[in-house]
């Protein structure tokens, strides 16, 4: 008798007209027997790979700046759209606004420091508390100027004091922006406050220096790191491994782990780091060297370390290998976690084997292990990437059912696959839902849509999901200004594309060499002289910041 699941393959060849049966057999197929509440299954963090994939859109569409689709017309007439340039005197005036967007108008006027940052808000007059901190950090985290000025003018209000969590917060923003020297100023000042500093802080540095490639200064951190009041532990240890493989760096992983081993005793995640460092390094026979002297050493490999390999083989396309793993596993009693199944399904409909990738059900199914929400996500981009909107759709609204809560991530796989297939107004109504249902969304939220308004010449619906990004603190990082450049002089909008990128250097960010030259040849083509001139004394004073 041919399984549910071969069953379910079948939709792919079924016709369009009998769309209904192939949904409930793509449902039914994974509906899940009640289980024991108390079954346990292991499930680290999925690769990013697995996770999102930006889109493409694929559709052509007449220009139209100010069209939106009837149906969302009155949900984005009813957002407001920032005006950054207003008067610090008008905004305080607004009386119906909270204290965060009083804040933050003033912050998005553009200041030349962070000294002028904290002089402008002087006298504001407004009150602060830890949320409303926290919220203007958050907004604020990828453009370090206003946020450092908000930072150090707050710390300065009579009756509040920063919490650690809020000075965490300032160390990670001035890390990601690479601005160091702040950082460990910041860090010192941080040593005069009793308990300011934590593992947690010490984290933070150690994986944005990683980041920027200081990996020998990550780990000169760990190797002070008494000097902070804190013990070198495994913790930290891993932590400093798991950043250096996390920022391509394993040979440094491992060359300080042979560095403590000895004066510290390593643990099963100690090589698990490593396992995965030399699989992403694509060092294979190191990683199996790897295995071997962690069963020296009196740990036994779980199916993390396989699952690193797997995963391995899964980006090289090579599932004979893949099921070779797997029959290692079942000699060794080690069974495949949901995370195991997630990535090895991913893979096979990334390579278009969709038969073979939803076959992966059956083989969860008889090992007992049930789908959880990042296994959904991944169905859904299989459906989406094979066409069938519709069935990801329908899986999606059937999730809760399941017991499986969808997530940004389910969000945006769909919006994802929505805006590839250039179905704006469902992709839109997707994001309307997200806010529904209180789903906080992300950047990789915002990517799909805002590349399908740039091919759309959608700008009214551009600026509204600008703004949306801003009242969920989200602001935008060089990526974005890259895609909205890139997208908006593909589509002929150059003036919108010179605004951002004179937005992007006065935000003390350096353009890609790429994305200058696009955006001046298009000014040269419609000779536009004065604005090239202008993006050519933006471009300047970038690499000016930078030397």
């Amino acid at each position: 008798m041919i399984s549910r699941l071969q069953q379910t393959a079948r939709l792919f060849s079924i016709p369009k007209n009998n769309s209904n049966a192939s949904r409930y057999l793509l449902l039914d197929s994974l509906r899940t027997k009640s289980t024991d509440s108390t079954q346990l299954t292991e499930s680290p963090e999925l690769p990013s790979w697995v996770r999102f994939v930006p889109p493409t859109a694929t559709a052509d569409a007449e220009e139209d700046d100010d069209f939106v689709i009837p149906s969302l017309a009155s949900w984005v007439d009813t957002r407001r759209l920032v005006q950054p340039h207003k008067q610090v005197q008008q905004f305080l005036s607004e009386a119906t606004e909270s204290e965060v967007d009083k804040l933050s108008k003033i912050l998005k006027v553009r200041y030349s420091s962070h000294i002028e940052v904290a002089q402008a808000l002087n006298g504001c007059g407004l009150s602060l508390s830890d949320s409303t901190v926290e919220q203007i950090l958050k907004r604020f985290r990828n453009v370090w100027v206003p946020a450092f000025g908000f930072f150090i003018w707050a710390k300065d209000q009579t009756g509040y004091s920063h919490s650690p969590e809020s000075y965490n917060f300032m160390v990670d923003i001035l890390g990601k922006s690479e601005k160091f020297q702040l950082l460990w100023e910041l860090i010192e000042e941080m040593k005069h406050l009793d308990g300011y500093i934590s593992l947690a802080t010490m984290t933070k540095v150690i994986r944005r220096l990683a980041r920027a490639r200081l990996y020998g200064e990550a780990i000169d951190v760990f190797r002070g790191i008494e000097k902070f009041g804190l013990s070198k532990d495994i913790s930290g240890l891993n932590i400093l491994m798991d950043s250096l493989v996390k920022e391509n760096s394993v040979e440094h992983a491992h060359e300080v782990f042979l560095e403590y081993k000895e004066s510290i005793p390593v643990n099963t995640q100690s090589f698990n780091i490593l396992i995965h460092g030399w699989c992403k390094a694509r060092k294979l026979d190191t990683a199996r060297t790897t295995l071997e002297d962690m069963e020296k050493h009196g740990f036994q490999p779980n199916a993390l370390s396989y699952t690193s390999l797997i995963e391995c083989y899964c980006r090289d396309k090579d599932f004979r290998k893949v099921d070779a793993v797997l029959d290692e596993m079942k000699v060794k009693g080690c069974s495949p976690t949901v995370v195991t199944y997630t990535i090895l399904m991913h893979a096979l409909g990334k390579a278009k084997q969709i038969n073979e990738a939803l076959e992966v059900y059956e083989k969860m199914k008889e090992n007992g292990c049930v789908p959880d929400t990042p296994f959904y996500n991944s169905l859904i981009f299989i459906l989406g990437k094979a066409g069938r909107l519709k069935d990801a759709h329908d899986l999606f609204d059937d999730m809760p059912k399941q017991g499986a809560t969808p997530n940004v991530e389910t969000y945006n796989t769909l919006i994802s696959s929505f805006c590839d297939h250039s179905q704006e107004e469902n992709a839109l109504k997707l994001l309307k839902k997200m806010e529904e249902d209180s789903c906080k969304p992300d950047l990789q939220t915002y990517v799909p849509l805002l590349k399908m308004c740039c091919k759309k010449k959608r700008m009214k619906v551009l600026y509204f999901l600008l703004n949306h990004m801003f009242i969920n603190d989200l602001s935008m990082e060089v990526a974005m200004y890259t895609l909205l450049i890139n997208g908006l002089c593909k589509s002929g909008k150059v003036e919108h594309a010179c605004s951002f990128f004179e937005e992007l250097v006065l935000k003390e960010m350096v353009p890609q060499d790429s994305t200058y030259e696009r955006l001046k040849k298009k000014l040269e083509d419609k000779n536009m002289v004065e604005a090239k001139e202008n993006i050519e004394k933006l471009m300047l004073k970038a690499k000016e910041r930078i030397s």
